[in-house]
């Protein structure tokens, strides 16, 4: 199976719609509180003022011409002060590799292309938010040697 890992083009926003859904559809599941459900969880206007912003970059897996998994990573500078250093970091916004894809090492292979990205950038890190219910992500982040670094933690009042 030859996977290719590219830029993501204006074109491909009809093929990452179901992706994008897959992502919102879990948060939707295990945060209704915070999450809507929406058929369209990433607008093409907004999906395009990614694209042509030089701090963000979607990535996506492809198998045949067809996009199996995709990844979306935005670069942010700390401003050094008095409490924190200077660094440079990379975040990881969204990955997601299609339920029919999974365990082929397409989000393996994503996530290396990430590391490999940020190694050319010179960041100092690269980081990511996962949810605690997301087990199968976590062991998924744990394997490529990503460590937690804290965790947010929260109270509902109403």
């Amino acid at each position: 199976m030859n996977i290719l890992i590219r830029n993501a083009e204006q074109s491909d926003y009809e093929s990452l719609l179901p992706l994008f859904r897959q992502v919102h559809e879990f948060h939707v599941l295990v945060r209704p509180d915070l999450y809507k459900e929406n058929s369209i969880p990433v607008e093409q206007q907004f999906f395009e003022s990614q694209l042509i912003d030089d701090k963000q970059h979607i990535f996506v897996a492809s198998i045949n011409n067809d996009i199996v998994g995709v990844v979306v990573i935005k670069e942010e500078e700390i401003t050094e002060n008095t409490f924190v250093k200077e660094r440079k970091v990379l975040f990881i916004k969204s990955l997601c590799v299609s339920e029919t894809h999974r365990k082929k090492g397409i989000g393996k292979k994503l996530t290396k292309h990430v590391f490999g990205f940020g190694k050319k950038l010179k960041v100092d890190s690269i980081e990511l938010g996962v949810s605690e219910e997301n087990t199968s992500a976590i062991e998924f982040y744990n394997s490529l040697g990503m460590t937690t670094k804290g965790r947010k933690m929260e109270i509902i009042l109403n």
